[in-house]
């Protein structure tokens, strides 16, 4: 038996076919004679011979046999039964199968089957009539046999793709076969007519399906050809069309992009919306859909990236690979959204990054610095042309996932106007019952975003609104030692720096010193931002000096620069910043404190001084009404504490004042600070320039609990400061502490007031 694999065929049951001997060739090492079996098996798309696998043919072929050879090359070959193909194999060219005959379902008689094919061969003579052709198209209908031989008679003029033929084929019903059959040629008649303009009134309500049908079906096939003949001018439907079907979108992201789709089929590139249109396709087909394969999470190479590309932070690292491992148990993304807290420059967006890369996922920074509009969030409607989506949206069609790693930068800047309030709009977006159905306004359907890691920054919480703030953990980041800035410039900022400037390392060495004098007296934060553009600075003057070596005609061993403490203001001026240092004379009245900035801790001083009055109250230095309070608190207990001594408050005015008045103050924490001052001034004891002090005081005289103590003890240490007084109940925080700090300082918890006072005025 010859084996012959067909494409594009309309094959049927009890039907003659002609064929050159040419188109057996290949297929058959025989000679071909009457009755010679042969088994066509269909082909799913046209294909090369030695490309064909056995995934290439449709389960269902019809067996024939050879009837006549002409004197010429004609082959007339009868079908006989549809079969079932299976165990299709094919080597060495060789095709082979089993077939085994299919039953049909005897669901219409000889008569009705006779019936179908009568009315189908009275409306093709009928519509012949008056046709310059009609008497041959008449000629040619009537020598057709039955509806089979009509249907594979008339197929090259039928509208049918390869799979439609094979569905009539593969059809068991013969009552369903006869129907699509009588369907196929009722859509050719009427494409015909449309094509010849004889469009006549339809009374036949299925005739006017079978018409509409024939038309769309027309459009859809012209549009087709023109874009398989020239893909590069591919219609923009045709293109959404694509791009929906293989975007994995949900049922009701498909049900929206189909209806603009249709719209924008009807409106037509000339209509004002089109482009309205065209945008919103773009950006829902643009965006993943698929959810993510699960991928195993390795947590020592996370830790490997998170080292390599952050020096310290220990505390923070431990807490990032424990997201990770609950997330690798449960293989899923779940857990807390984690909110950094620190100073600019702490690294607190960078290590989003490299959460990524130690995850392998896309990468996807969004800043809320400034917005103020919920439409941002959220997206704007589509009743307006320039409607946008949210940021959010946004940055997902950005990565081209459906898992990035989001970072949500500056959380704690949003504000909040008649446009709305964006932080309430956030609460969808990080609360992970409800971000997996999140519904942007401009895409108006539902979208997944329970895969994505959102990280969040900020440089407070105090500006973060409650219910926002609760659907974070909180992890701060303290800010770099003096240490810790010195391994990172060496380790990170400045081959980062060399390498964007153009410099070889060996043509610029920057000296330990030097690097620690640019810390201690160029900067003053508690990150690294400012010591990065340090570091560019230096060597952007230091290629100034390279390029006009290399033109003099130096040797390149000598064109080389040495940055040391003795010539660093050559490359970087002189000092801009000036940090306040401990006190070299002590004073009655005069006492450090300790504060926390947004650029990380600093020591203040709190002067008192009596002059010649009655009784007032002169406080400068641009307080905030806290620390007003704190002062008047301050005032009461040095009065209850020692009454003889502060009788003089009722004859002189007393003064205090904060230095840098230029620089607003504010906070509780300086209430210790300034009881001591106070108490000093009125006792005419001096204290200690070595010690400092940090604390909020109660009205009976207790030490209360303060925040940014890691920061305040870094600057008392920075400072020169060796003892420092903190609340009793802050002793936890020393944990988050680096130990460098600590040995350098002698730490003294207190409870209350008198602790301080004992010690310091003894």
């Amino acid at each position: 038996m010859i084996i012959r694999p067909v494409y594009n065929i309309l094959l049927l049951p009890d039907v003659s076919y002609y064929f050159k001997k040419d188109f057996f060739a290949d297929w058959c090492t025989e000679p071909i004679e009457v009755g010679t079996d042969i088994l066509f098996v269909q082909l799913k798309e046209e294909r090369e011979e030695g490309t064909l696998t056995a995934d290439s043919f449709y389960p269902i072929g019809v067996s024939a046999r050879v009837e006549a050879l002409s004197e010429g090359d004609n082959i007339q070959v009868r079908t006989m039964e549809r079969v079932d193909i299976s165990d299709i194999e094919i080597q060495n060219g060789v095709l082979t199968a089993t077939a085994s005959i299919r039953p049909e379902e005897a669901d219409l008689t000889e008569d009705e089957e006779k019936e179908y094919f009568s009315r189908l061969r009275a409306m093709l003579l009928k519509f012949v009539q008056g046709y310059q052709w009609g008497l041959w198209a008449r000629s040619f209908v009537l020598q057709r046999k039955n509806i089979y031989d009509l249907a594979c008679a008339l197929t090259e003029y039928l509208n049918l793709s390869a799979e439609e033929k094979y569905a009539i084929l593969a059809a068991d019903s013969r009552k369903e076969r006869c129907e699509l059959i009588t369907k196929a040629i009722n859509e050719f008649v009427e494409v015909a007519k449309v094509s010849e303009e004889a469009k006549t009134a339809q009374k036949d309500n299925q005739e006017q399906l079978y018409r509409e049908a024939a038309l769309k079906k027309q459009i859809d096939y012209l549009q087709k050809e023109l874009d398989d003949m020239h893909p590069e001018n591919e219609s923009d439907v045709r293109k959404f069309e694509k791009k929906i079907a293989k975007s994995g979108m949900n049922k009701e992201a498909r049900r929206e992009a189909e209806k603009v789709l249709n719209r924008m089929r009807q409106e037509g590139k000339e209509s004002h919306e089109y482009g309205m249109l065209y945008d919103y396709l773009d950006f829902v087909t643009s965006l993943s859909w698929k959810a993510p394969k699960v991928t195993s999470i390795d947590l020592d190479k996370a830790e490997a990236v998170l080292d390599e590309d952050h020096y310290g932070l220990k505390k923070v690292k431990e807490r990032i690979i424990q997201q990770l491992a609950v997330m690798a148990l449960n293989r899923k993304q779940n857990g807390s959204i984690l909110l950094f807290v620190g100073a600019p420059g702490t690294g607190k967006t960078s290590i989003g990054q490299s959460i990524a890369r130690a995850l392998g996922r896309e990468y996807v920074r969004i800043s809320l610095g400034g917005v103020r509009d919920e439409a941002e969030i959220r997206g704007h409607r589509r009743t307006y042309i320039g409607a946008m989506p949210g940021r959010i949206m946004e940055g997902m069609k950005r990565s081209g996932v459906s898992n990035p790693v989001m970072v949500l930068d500056e959380v704690d800047k949003l504000a909040k106007d008649y446009g709305g309030d964006p932080a309430s709009a956030l609460l969808e977006v990080l609360d992970p019952e409800q971000n997996n159905t999140f519904t942007d306004h401009y895409m108006n359907v539902p979208y997944d975003l329970s895969n994505v890691l959102f990280v969040c920054t900020a440089n407070t919480t105090d500006t973060i609104p409650e219910p926002l703030l609760n659907r974070m953990e909180v992890i701060s980041f303290p800010g770099y030692t003096a240490v810790e800035k010195f391994h990172i410039a060496r380790k990170h900022l400045l081959p980062k720096a060399l390498e964007s400037m153009g410099i070889k390392e060996d043509m610029l060495t920057v000296t330990d010193g030097a690097l620690r004098k640019m810390i201690d007296e160029y900067t003053m934060e508690a990150g690294v931002r400012t010591l990065k553009n340090l570091l560019d600075t230096l060597c952007r003057t230091a290629a100034v000096r390279l390029v006009r070596n290399a033109k003099t005609g130096e040797k390149e061993e000598d064109n080389r620069l040495i940055v040391t403490e003795s010539n660093l203001a050559d490359f970087l001026g002189r000092k801009q910043l000036h940090h306040e240092y401990r006190l070299t004379e002590k004073m009655p009245g005069v006492v450090t404190g300790l504060a926390w900035t947004r650029a990380g801790g600093e020591i203040l001083f709190i002067e008192s001084k009596l002059t010649e009055g009655k009784g007032g109250v002169l406080i400068t230095g641009q307080l905030g009404d806290v620390m007003k309070e704190s002062v008047q608190i301050a005032i009461s207990l040095v009065k209850s504490l020692y009454p003889e001594e502060s009788k003089v408050f009722a004859d002189y005015d007393l003064h205090i004042h904060v230095p840098a008045g230029a620089v607003p103050k504010d906070g509780p924490s300086a209430g210790i600070t300034l009881v001591t001052a106070l108490s000093s001034l009125v006792t005419g004891k001096a204290v200690d320039t070595d010690y400092a002090m940090t604390g909020e005081v109660s009205l009976r005289g207790g030490v209360m609990p303060i925040g940014g103590l890691p920061e305040k003890l870094m600057a008392a240490q920075r400072a020169g400061i060796t003892k420092v007084f903190i609340p009793y109940d802050n002793q936890d925080d020393l944990d988050d502490v680096a130990d460098e700090v600590k040995e350098k300082l002698e730490i003294i918890p207190v409870k209350k007031v008198t602790d301080v006072l004992e010690r310091v005025l003894a």
